[in-house]
C-alpha cells in the first residue's frame, strides 16, 4: 500500500497499544516504525537491475524480519526515558504488530510480498485491493485524529481509534469476499466469449474495489478485460500474443526471474531491436493504444542486446510513450 496508509495503520496501532500513557507520541512512534520495511528502496542503487526486482518487498517484508526487527526496536526503545514505563512484552508486541501488519497489508495488493524469505521467495499476493484506496485509509485517519485530540477531554473518545481499525479491517475482508464474486463473473464472461485458458486472475484498480481487470492466459495468448460492478455490460477482452520465442537469446536466469516476478502473467513484444516484457503484476493501467501499436499496460521491462549477442535487462521500469 502507499506510504500514507502504512503510516496511518502504524499510528493507529501505536495509539491503541501505547496511547493511554504517552498520548499522541504513540501515534508518531507507530508511524515511524511502520515506514521501516519500505526503507529497502534506499539500498536499490547498490544492486543491478535484475537484483532490484527481488530486493523491494523482499526480506524487509518477511515474517522473520518482523520478528528480528521487533526485537531490535524493543531494545532501542527501552533506552528512551519516556518509553521505559512500558514492559518489554508490550513494546515487543507493539513493534512486531506494526511491522507485521505492514507486511500483511502489502500482501493484499497485486505486487505482493516475499513473506517467507529466506526459506522461500514465493510472492504472497491476495490481489484484492488497489495500492491506493482511500476507503481503507480514511476510517483509520478519522478514528486516529479523533482519539488524539479528544482523548484528553474524555477517555471514551479513545474508542474512535479502535473503531477506525475495525472498520478498515472489515473493509479489507470485504475486498477478499468481493474478489470471489468478481472472479466468478470474469469466468462467466470468458466462457461467454469462448476463451479457453490455463490460468486466470483478477486485479483491482481505482477506489472502492468495484473496478477490476480480468486477466487470463493459455500457452500462446493473454487476454485482458475491464470489469465494473457499477456499470453492467459484457466484458470486452483484448488479446495479446505472449511471444515466448523472444526470450530465446535472453539469459535463462534473467528470463526465469522476470517470469517469477510477473507470476507468469506477462507478454513480450519487439520494439527497436529490443524486447519489452509487459508485467501485469506492477502498476496495472489497462490496455494502451499508440497508433497501430497496442500494449496490455503502460509499464514494461526493457531487455536490450549486448555485444556478445545475449540480451540484458536495462535499468528500471519504462513507460510506453
Amino acid at each position: 500500500m502507499d506510504s500514507i496508509t502504512q503510516a496511518a495503520l502504524g499510528a493507529a496501532i501505536g495509539q491503541a497499544l501505547l496511547g493511554k500513557k504517552i498520548g499522541g507520541k504513540a501515534a508518531v512512534l507507530g508511524a515511524v516504525v511502520a515506514t521501516i520495511p519500505d526503507l529497502d528502496i534506499i539500498f536499490l542503487p547498490f544492486f543491478n537491475s535484475l537484483e532490484r526486482i527481488s530486493i523491494h518487498r523482499g526480506f524487509s517484508h518477511s515474517i522473520l524480519f518482523s520478528i528480528l526487527g521487533a526485537l531490535l526496536l524493543t531494545y532501542i526503545l527501552t533506552r528512551i526515558n519516556w518509553i521505559k514505563q512500558y514492559s518489554l512484552k508490550r513494546l515487543f508486541i507493539f513493534n512486531w504488530l506494526v511491522l507485521f501488519t505492514h507486511i500483511l497489508l502489502d500482501a493484499f495488493t497485486t505486487y505482493g510480498t516475499q513473506m517467507l524469505l529466506p526459506f522461500s521467495d514465493y510472492r504472497v499476493s491476495f490481489d484484492s485491493i488497489n495500492i491506493v484506496d482511500p476507503l481503507y485509509t480514511i476510517p483509520l485517519l478519522i478514528g486516529l485524529i479523533i482519539a488524539i485530540f479528544q482523548q484528553s477531554k474524555n477517555k471514551k473518545w479513545s474508542r474512535a481509534n479502535l473503531i477506525g481499525l475495525v472498520v478498515s479491517s472489515f473493509y479489507l475482508l470485504f475486498t477478499l469476499v468481493n474478489k470471489q464474486f468478481v472472479s466468478k463473473s470474469i469466468q462467466s464472461e470468458l466462457m461467454a466469449n469462448h476463451i479457453t485458458y490455463d490460468k486466470m486472475k483478477t486485479i483491482p484498480v481505482g477506489i472502492g474495489n468495484f473496478k477490476w481487470y480480468g486477466v487470463a492466459k493459455n500457452k500462446d495468448t493473454l487476454y485482458i478485460g475491464k470489469y465494473s460492478q457499477i456499470k453492467n455490460g459484457a466484458v470486452d477482452f483484448h488479446s495479446f500474443p505472449i511471444n515466448d520465442h523472444l526470450l530465446a537469446n535472453v539469459n535463462p536466469k534473467l528470463s526465469e526471474r522476470l517470469k517469477w516476478f510477473s507470476q507468469d502473467f506477462y507478454t513480450l513484444a519487439e520494439q527497436d531491436n529490443k524486447v519489452r516484457l509487459y508485467n501485469l503484476q506492477c502498476d496495472m493501467q489497462g490496455v494502451r493504444t499508440y497508433g497501430n501499436y497496442k500494449a496490455p499496460t503502460a509499464f514494461y521491462f526493457e531487455i536490450a542486446p549486448h555485444s556478445d549477442g545475449t540480451f540484458l535487462l536495462t535499468t528500471g521500469m519504462h513507460k510506453t510513450e
